[in-house]
């Protein structure tokens, strides 16, 4: 093949993808729909900004998918991989060490809640749950009480989304997203997780607080003796619709499982590395999770990576004994990437060397401001809930019954479509339009970005398209 050839394939490749013929099969999308829509190719990145093939500058407002976490083409992390790349760019850690791996795992038992000590890496959200799951139940299955090997069970909670391998679909609680696999999974219980706007019943917050944890109390007590984890978003379940649990919440659920022996699996995929204004969610509340599990934003955004922390007790089980060595048999053929784990120890000095949860609370409190005066008066904006930078609005047709839109309405994705013409990008879960700027989003971004959302969900109910919505 010539060069012209080739450069009329590219050519044709790059027209098609714009064109919704691309061979990319896309996730979590109506691929029957998605090619009949025109859509930006990204080539490049800038600070907070991202440009397409035909030079379009968008406002990046979901941290391309809340995995970016000090912007685009950051000079630190990008230096970082560089020089990391100049020495090797992969080697296993089946039976070998790297130094990035080696000094990543030893900054991450630094930075997270107490007690946890060492870390297995895996590539994405799914795998590190995955792995939390596995090792909570190998745990109790090393165990010589023969009661104990009986906790074989987890527990979960509605609305909850943990990943898309079949162990983590089977502690979801999102039917949309899991049900097509429900005969491949194992059964969990279910519990309630805080969800005020929809299930509050009238009663105060402090009221449902109580509910939700007396509910779980019930549940422990009669599935504890073969429940193994309990695993929970805490303080906000993301992909559920960016649901804020009620303060006090998190910590009830730790207190609970270490009232009835059951571990506690903290999956901070979204909420870990600053989103909620602390570097772990599990701060807020003092909580000490047996198994934390992190992806998304660990790499600053840059490369898959994934880690699940846990304590030493749960390590010294798996040691065995000379004789019967102990073997966690879970790996893949990237664990540990050194330029992986160059960019994420890269993210974390940014976290120090800019001060970056330092800044970060005027920043929370200008969105929230900004939420509160542009969003929350809408007409359609049922709730806007907020903790830290991650943001859910809430589309409603009806504001005093919380009526939703009919789901071929597809509201969210109306939304988001007119904020692509405005040049912003944000995602819908439904109908809730989700934004999740990333940390070093500047006040004029911030500001931005609530107003391109303000103006698109006002668009998204023009006067000649009322009646054929509702």
């Amino acid at each position: 093949m010539t060069k012209s050839e080739i450069a009329d394939r590219v050519g044709k490749r790059k027209d098609e993808s714009q064109q919704g013929d691309s061979p990319l099969w896309y996730p979590f999308t109506p691929m029957v729909t998605w090619q009949k829509e025109s859509a930006p190719v990204i080539e490049r990145g800038e600070g907070s900004y991202l440009i397409d093939t035909e030079g379009r500058r968008y406002l990046d407002g979901v941290s391309s998918l809340w995995v970016t976490l000090h912007g685009h083409n950051h000079p630190g992390i990008n230096r970082a991989v560089t020089e990391q790349l100049a020495r090797i760019s992969h080697t296993t850690v089946l039976g070998l060490g790297n130094l990035p791996a080696g000094n990543l795992a030893e900054r991450l038992v630094e930075i997270a809640p107490r007690g946890l000590s060492r870390v297995f890496f895996s590539d994405n959200g799914s795998t590190t749950v995955e792995i939390a799951l596995k090792l909570a139940y190998q745990y109790r299955q090393l165990s010589s009480d023969p009661a104990e090997r009986k906790k074989k069970g987890f527990i979960s909670f509605r609305n909850a989304y943990h990943g898309d391998t079949l162990g983590s679909v089977s502690v979801g609680g999102i039917e949309l997203f899991h049900g097509a696999f429900r005969d491949l999974v194992f059964p969990v219980e279910l519990a309630e997780y805080p969800y005020y706007y929809r299930y509050g019943g009238g009663r105060s917050r402090q009221a449902y607080l109580e509910h939700c944890l007396c509910s779980l109390e019930e549940l422990l007590q009669q599935v504890a003796e073969k429940t193994c984890a309990l695993i929970i978003e805490p303080l906000v379940q993301g992909a559920g619709g960016m649901i804020t649990a009620e303060p006090g919440f998190l910590d009830g659920v730790r207190t609970l499982c270490h009232r009835y022996r059951v571990h506690l699996i903290a999956d901070e995929v979204a909420t870990g590395f600053g989103r909620t204004g602390r570097m772990f969610a599990c701060e807020h509340e003092d909580v000490e999770p047996d198994f934390l599990c992190l992806a998304k934003g660990l790499t600053g955004g840059y490369l898959p990576m994934a880690a699940t922390l846990t304590t030493e007790e749960v390590y010294e089980r798996f040691l065995g004994t000379a004789e019967k060595p102990g073997v966690f048999y879970h790996g893949h053929s990237f664990t540990g990437n050194p330029l992986a784990a160059a960019a994420a120890l890269a993210s974390l000095d940014i976290f120090e060397t800019e001060r970056v949860l330092e800044h970060l609370q005027p920043k929370i409190e200008l969105l929230q401001r900004a939420l509160h005066q542009e969003v929350a008066p809408l007409d359609i904006a049922g709730e806007v809930r907020q903790r830290g930078l991650m943001v859910g609005i809430e589309l409603v047709a009806d504001r005093q019954s919380k009526k939703s839109f009919l789901p071929a309405l597809k509201m969210g994705h109306r939304v988001t479509r007119q904020a692509r013409k405005r040049g912003v990008i944000i995602r819908p879960l439904g109908d809730v339009v989700v934004l999740m700027p990333h940390l070093s989003f500047s006040e004029q971004e911030l500001t931005t970005l609530v107003r391109v959302t303000a103006e698109s969900i006002a668009a998204a109910m023009a006067p000649e398209q009322v009646d054929d919505l509702k």
